[in-house]
């Protein structure tokens, strides 16, 4: 038996040799070693010492206690102290929460009829505090309807408070304040004004193309306009607002509408919001036409041609075009055109061209069209004896050339020979532009025109001496 001990001593020495050597357990007795000096023993003495002095004091303590009364005064005052500290909410024994519930509409109160009030504000934000539950439900069950009473207040300027009006639907256990919870308002005494009712048509571009708003009647000319004195003196005009997006305008015809909104501006075109305008809404019936004429499409070239050449022929794929619009405007347009870029030019080209809308033409029957142009040599000629015009002149003078043979001039014409010999001298025009002009003599700019415009025109002479008389 004796060999058995000396292997089990044996391998009692390896294996405390191993854990000697282990460093992880070293490091965790290192660690021990230094929490006990810092922490442990200091703590354990700061007891001991405690412990002490209570041994000390045990007759005392006990003597207190065992009166009568001493347990049932030092209850009622620990309740106290404990109502106290949860009253005050140095003690919070539930977690409160908060909710926010924005742009919630403001009520106000004062006599309508007598007053207007600035300053009012259109909504204002709820935060509720108290529980999540309570929150929950204050949010679900809650009629929030925030106060401004001014039924006390008369003319002037006030710092007036919100209110929260509760209601039997209102959690009580919540807090509700309100933001901005107080607001400055000015009172003054309403009075009232007549205003002439005109019309704005809103959103035309929308309207069909082929349709046209060709005049609005009001079913009434003037509106009250009721607010503080200082307020209607801004006003400078009440607009019955039309929107045809919103009417059913399918062909042309009369169509009655009803309750137009009305907006009062002023002389800026801003809309002035605190007043009240009687009748709120206005009545009107709406013309609307469908007007149309066929206009020629006139190829016009831009630029100059490289020198020596000229329009030949411009032939246009599209020869008219249907354009839609108001019917004063579009009688008096002549044609549509088709503008070409023809600078530097000195051969035939095709060009793809989108039509100019004139003002006034809400619809095209054609947009675009393909001009087919050819280029020759140019020739010139003098055109003699074209009669001098004066354009522009106000009524109440007269104008006259200063030399009697000016009354006529000399014209150039320049253009490929066989469209030049084929002009019509009554289609030359020679003018003076005497817009601007007052009483006077002046050397004025001759200009001409003519009908074709793959013709280049020139006056010989650059300028007529013309003078200007009172009637």
């Amino acid at each position: 038996m004796q060999p058995t001990k000396e292997v089990k001593t044996m391998s009692k020495t390896r294996s405390t040799r191993r854990k000697k050597n282990n460093p992880i357990v070293a490091l965790f007795k290192g660690i021990f070693k230094i929490l006990d000096a810092i922490i442990v023993t200091p703590i354990s003495r700061i007891i001991y010492r405690i412990n002490k002095i209570i041994k000390k004091n045990t007759g005392f303590l006990d003597g207190i206690l065992n009166r009568p009364h001493s347990l049932l005064i030092l209850s009622l005052a620990i309740a106290i102290l404990a109502f106290l500290l949860v009253d005050s909410k140095a003690i919070t024994l539930v977690e409160t929460e908060s909710e926010i519930l924005t742009g919630q509409p403001v009520t106000a109160i004062f006599n309508e009829e007598k007053y207007v009030v600035e300053g009012i504000p259109d909504k204002v934000d709820i935060i509720m505090i108290g529980r999540k539950s309570d929150l929950y439900l204050a949010k679900q069950l809650g009629e929030h309807k925030v106060v401004l009473d001014l039924s006390d207040y008369k003319v002037g300027q006030y710092n007036v408070k919100l209110k929260y009006s509760r209601n039997k639907n209102t959690v009580g256990s919540v807090t509700y304040k309100l933001d901005p919870s107080s607001v400055t308002v000015k009172i003054s005494e309403k009075v009232s004004s007549v205003k002439t009712l005109t019309y704005d048509l809103l959103n035309q571009d929308k309207l069909d193309g082929k349709l046209n708003v060709s005049g609005v009647t009001l079913a009434s000319s003037e509106v009250y306009v009721k607010g503080s004195s200082e307020t209607l003196a801004k006003v400078a005009t009440v607009k019955a607002l039309i929107d045809v997006t919103t009417l059913e305008l399918t062909g042309a015809g009369e169509f009655k509408v009803d309750s137009l909104p009305l907006v009062a501006y002023d002389e800026t075109g801003k809309i002035i919001e605190n007043v009240e305008i009687v009748p709120s809404t206005a009545s009107a019936t709406i013309e609307v036409d469908s007007s149309y004429v066929d206009l020629a499409v006139k190829v016009v070239p831009v630029g100059s041609f490289a020198t020596g050449y000229a329009i030949a022929s411009a032939t246009s794929s599209v020869s008219t075009v249907r354009v839609y619009g108001d019917q004063t405007i579009i009688k008096n347009l002549g044609s549509i055109s088709a503008e070409i870029d023809v600078d530097g030019l000195s051969s035939d080209k095709k060009f793809n061209v989108t039509l100019t809308k004139p003002a006034g033409v809400r619809y095209m029957s054609e947009t675009t069209t393909t001009v087919n142009l050819t280029v020759g040599p140019e020739a010139t000629i003098e055109l003699e004896g074209v009669t001098l015009e004066s354009r522009n002149l106000p009524s109440e003078l007269a104008a006259q050339t200063i030399n009697q043979e000016d009354t006529t001039v000399t014209v150039i014409l320049k253009g490929v020979s066989s469209v030049i010999s084929n002009i019509d001298p009554k289609t030359v025009k020679a003018y003076v532009d005497l817009s601007g002009y007052s009483a006077g003599t002046y050397n004025v700019p001759l200009q001409v025109e003519g009908q074709d415009l793959t013709v280049t025109y020139s006056a010989k002479l650059k300028e007529i001496p013309i003078k200007i008389t009172q009637r």
